[in-house]
């Protein structure tokens, strides 16, 4: 039987043919590829004629797309829609992609052309993306041990591929805790204080599970919302309890694959020459160093902690109040913060959450393109998905076709938990036009209609901004193009998308009444903007705690024996409430060991100095749509890719370097 994934897919635009792929086409498959790609750098690597841009850097960047093309499937679906068949295909893949990534940024011959060209580029006739190409590709090759020697290559190598394996068995584990613990809910006191809209998707999670009642999982929409409603004490402390301890079950502990990851990134920054991973990491990323990162998380620390102390006056005095118990456990923190807001804004999700069903925010969302970017969508049922809550659009920008959306946004089994964006095929003009085909994933508990919490609206304007960086990308090299760029760059379209969420004329135009069709009312709107930094001292932090725990982490390097200790050590010497817990335990943040932010989770706060900046520029202009800006923002942030360096592009939209005034500002936390 011929392999689907190796064959031209005549689909529409090409996407790849789901319902013919099976798991176990992926080995043989991606095996083929990885061959034929490693004939084609050797051809590149020894060829006769003096290496020059086209001959290698430009045919590398093309050499890598047939391989890419079926890995971006490959990686999608283990993310998306997984089974236990796809997970033992990943167990299998990972380390040998791994290892044939390595071996190429190991090939001699090949980083000896790479640098050769290096060296001539002064005197070569490149334009800025070319450059950038260039400089990227070998930086590409030294990060990843180019310049070792010997038995130092071999270690490091042998290190990327047991790396791989770890990062899947630890992505493995969190799935499976996520996916197997349920909540069951079996009568009127187990339901106390949940919303009708919570108690239908409660209903919906135990139909899909083919149990009878009601459900709480630990998709993040179905356990955050319990925690904010649910009046049961010894329930809200069972689902917190199974949340914060995932990736730490006997048959699944994380741990000790966390304390090998350390010490084999330890030992690869040491090879290079770093004291320690972090300072590895972050030679690459706009901050440059961790000593830049701690100046920054210092700015926001100790005003968040008092705003946090601040916030817990308000809701021990309402405990009181309400007969409660003041002394605030981390399992009471959400349901007692949303009395608060309920009686400080009357926000009550009973009246909010009709006017946000999914379907009229996505709308906006596209509307909210069409005004700042000149797009339009298209929705097409034709299209192949891999799962039926999979819905597709093309793009097109003034008439012209641009590229696909697709969206997936409910929870299940089998699919990670979270929010994220990604692509089935980059944007790029190296060897023909290749349109861009992204994928925003949400875990929306589904309803009918499904309501959203004003948090789940920004997270889906915050994934569509990522998107968008795909979509919008007009870059000649797939190497360089969308989210392609320094990690604490690639936050900024997605964070600064989220403030046209809370754009009144676009609440006023898409916020209607599932039901009745009325547009939301001004005064609610009025109440949602006043109440927009309710409770950021406790997401603050939380926020920053996460991210001085991965960088100490990753200065520590090998160093940390006992991972709780760690964390508990950590969260003592920097002064955490405990009252407001840990956002991310290291036993399941995936975010540093399954998916690439490695002494980098201080990212977002980086990127909000910069959005909040950049969104500043058009409250001054009193229009959130204003033409000339919007498309400054296009040619300068969105399609330059990683063509340009970021400091210069953020700079040539706003005009000077960003300063962390706005973001204070914004989030309360300024004086």
């Amino acid at each position: 039987m011929s392999n689907p994934l190796l064959q031209h897919w005549d689909t529409p635009h090409q996407l790849p043919p789901f319902d013919a792929i099976r798991a176990e086409h992926f080995a043989p498959a991606l095996q083929q590829l990885m061959a034929e790609h490693r004939a084609a750098v050797a051809a590149i690597a020894n060829q006769p004629e003096p290496a020059s841009f086209a001959n290698t850097v430009e045919a590398l960047d093309a050499a890598a797309l047939p391989l890419k093309r079926v890995s971006l499937v490959f990686h999608n679906l283990r993310s998306s829609h997984s089974d236990a068949e796809l997970r033992a295909a990943e167990r299998e893949l990972a380390p040998q992609l791994a290892a044939h990534h390595g071996a190429i940024c190991l090939d001699e011959a090949l980083f000896a052309r790479l640098d050769a060209v290096l060296r001539q580029a002064p005197q070569l006739e490149l334009n800025e993306e070319q450059r950038r190409l260039l400089q990227r590709l070998h930086r590409d090759f030294t990060m990843a041990g180019a310049c070792l020697r010997g038995e130092d290559r071999r270690e490091f190598a042998d290190a990327n591929e047991e790396l791989a394996r770890l990062s899947a068995q630890f992505g493995q584990n969190v799935l499976a805790d996520e996916s197997e613990f349920v909540l069951r809910l079996s009568g009127e006191d187990d339901l106390a204080g949940l919303p009708a809209s919570l108690r239908a998707a409660a209903a919906q999670t135990a139909r899909e599970r083919g149990l009878d009642g009601h459900a709480v999982t630990l998709a993040r929409s179905s356990v955050t919302a319990f925690l904010a409603h649910s009046s049961r004490a010894d329930l809200r402390e069972t689902a917190w309890r199974a949340w914060v301890g995932r990736g730490e079950q006997p048959q699944r502990d994380n741990r000790p694959l966390i304390r090998r990851i350390m010490a084999l990134r330890q030992r690869q920054a040491r090879l290079l020459g770093y004291a320690n991973y972090a300072d590895y990491a972050l030679t690459d990323r706009m901050a440059g160093a961790p000593a830049a990162v701690h100046r920054l998380l210092e700015q926001v620390w100790a005003p968040a902690k008092a705003l946090l102390a601040r916030e817990k006056l308000q809701l021990q005095a309402l405990a009181r109040k309400q007969g409660l118990n003041p002394d605030i456990q981390p399992w009471d923190w959400r349901y007692l913060a949303e009395k608060a807001r309920l009686e400080h804004y009357a926000l009550d999700d009973a009246e909010v959450k009709p006017y946000f069903s999914l379907e009229n925010m996505q709308a906006a969302m596209f509307d909210v393109a069409g005004r700042l970017f000149g797009l339009s969508f298209a929705e097409r049922d034709d299209l192949p998905r891999y799962h039926p809550d999979v819905k597709g659009w093309e793009v097109y920008r003034h008439g012209e076709l641009i590229g696909v959306f697709l969206s997936d946004n409910f929870a299940r089994p089998g699919k990670s938990g979270g929010a994220w964006a990604s692509i089935y095929r980059a944007q790029g003009r190296n060897g023909g036009r290749s349109l861009p085909i992204t994928v925003n994933n949400t875990n929306f508990i589904k309803g009918s209609p499904t309501l959203l919490s004003f948090d789940d609206v920004r997270t889906l304007f915050h994934e569509f901004g990522h998107g968008l960086h795909h979509l919008l990308s007009d870059v000649r090299y797939q190497r360089l193009s969308g989210t392609q760029v320094l990690r604490d760059f690639v936050e900024l379209p997605s964070q600064l998308l989220e403030n046209w969420a809370l754009v009144p004329e676009v609440l006023e135009r898409h916020a209607r009444h599932v039901e009745t069709g009325a547009a939301i009312p001004a005064a609610l709107i009025a109440r949602i903007l006043a109440a927009r930094n309710f409770q950021q001292g406790y997401a603050t932090v939380r926020y920053v705690i996460s991210a001085l725990l991965d960088l100490e982490l990753h200065q520590a390097g090998d160093g940390v024996d006992d991972i709780a200790a760690f964390e508990d050590e950590v969260c003592r010497r920097h002064g955490l409430p405990p009252e407001a817990g840990l956002a991310h335990r290291l036993s399941h943040f995936s975010h540093l060991f399954n998916g690439g932010y490695a002494a980098g989770y201080y990212v977002y706060l980086w990127a909000e100095v910069l959005e909040a900046e950049a969104f500043a520029a058009f409250e001054a202009r009193g229009d959130a749509f204003d033409a000339e800006l919007a498309d400054s923002l296009r040619r300068h942030i969105f399609s330059v890719g990683n063509s340009r360096d970021p400091q210069q592009a953020f700079q040539a939209f706003c005009g000077h370097a960003p300063s962390a005034g706005a973001m204070l500002e914004k989030r309360g936390l300024a004086g």
